[in-house]
C-alpha cells in the first residue's frame, strides 16, 4: 500500500519507493488500502500540525468516515480525549473506537455540548472537514490556544458576518491543510514519521483500517452512490479484478 498523488481509480499506480508501505501481517489487500490516505491525512493533521499532546482533548467531526476513523484511534493512542460528531447510527463504532462521548450533529449543538462536557473549558484541537457551516461553532468550542484544523470544506468556503474577535481573545490557530499539494519531501517524511510511530499498533491490533464496504469496481456508480448519501462508516474500498 502507499500514498498516492491522486485518486486510486486504476489496476497499477506509479509511485515512489519512500511512499510505499509494506502490507502489515494478517492483513488484506482491501484492509491495507484504506490505510494511506485515511490514516496519514489523521496523523498529519493531529500529531505534525495540531501538535496533540497526552492529556488533552480533541473534537472529530465526521467521527464515522474514514479519516475520522482513523483520527479517533490516533488520538486515543496518543492519550488524549475524544470527542465527535456523527449521525446517531454511527456512534457505536466511534465509541467502539475509542471516542470518549459522541455529538449528534443533526439533534444536538456540538459547540454547547463540548462547553458542558468540558465544564466550560473547550477542546485543545479540532479536525473539521466541513469548512463555513461549522466555523462559528469550532471557536466556540475551541480551549485558550486551541488549534483547529480544516481538512475539507463539504459545508461551504464563505462565511457571513464573521468575527476574527475568539481568535484574538482565545489566542487561537486556524490551520488548513491538504496532502495533495505537499511536495515529494514532505511526504516522504511524513510517510516515515508514521511508520515508525503506527505500523506495529496495526501489526499488534492497536489501530486498524475501518471497511464499511468493499465493492467490485465495475459498480463504482453503486459505491458512491453509498458514499454521497453518507451511509458508511469507514471506507469504501474498490475491488480490481476478481481477486
Amino acid at each position: 500500500c502507499g500514498l498516492l498523488a491522486g485518486g486510486g481509480y486504476a489496476e497499477r499506480v506509479l509511485l515512489n519507493e519512500h511512499l510505499a508501505l509494506p502490507i502489515p501481517e494478517r492483513m488484506s489487500y482491501e484492509q491495507a488500502a484504506a490505510i494511506p490516505e485515511a490514516f496519514l491525512t489523521a496523523f498529519q493533521a493531529l500529531v505534525w500540525l495540531a501538535e496533540l499532546q497526552e492529556g488533552e482533548a480533541v473534537l472529530v467531526h465526521a467521527g464515522g468516515s474514514g479519516v475520522g476513523t482513523a483520527a479517533i484511534q490516533l488520538a486515543r493512542g496518543l492519550g488524549a480525549r475524544v470527542y465527535v460528531t456523527a449521525s446517531e447510527p454511527k456512534h457505536p463504532l466511534c465509541l467502539e473506537l475509542g471516542a470518549d462521548h459522541a455529538i449528534d450533529y443533526r439533534s444536538e449543538d456540538f459547540a454547547a455540548e463540548i462547553r458542558r462536557l468540558t465544564k466550560g473549558r473547550g477542546v485543545q484541537v479540532i479536525l473539521d472537514f466541513i469548512g463555513a457551516a461549522y466555523l462559528k461553532q469550532n471557536l466556540e468550542a475551541l480551549a485558550l490556544d486551541g488549534r483547529l484544523v480544516l481538512l475539507a470544506l463539504m459545508g461551504g468556503a464563505k462565511v457571513p458576518d464573521f468575527s476574527l474577535l475568539p481568535l484574538l481573545r482565545k489566542r487561537l490557530k486556524l490551520m488548513g491543510s491538504t496532502l495533495r499539494n505537499r511536495s515529494l519531501e514532505y511526504k516522504i517524511a511524513l510517510t516515515h514519521a508514521f511508520k515508525t510511530f503506527a505500523w506495529q499498533g496495526f501489526a499488534d491490533g492497536t489501530y486498524r483500517p475501518v471497511i464499511d464496504s468493499v465493492f467490485p469496481w465495475t459498480e463504482v456508480a453503486q459505491a458512491h452512490r453509498r458514499m454521497e448519501a453518507n451511509l458508511n462508516q469507514g471506507k469504501i474500498v474498490l475491488r480490481v479484478g476478481d481477486e
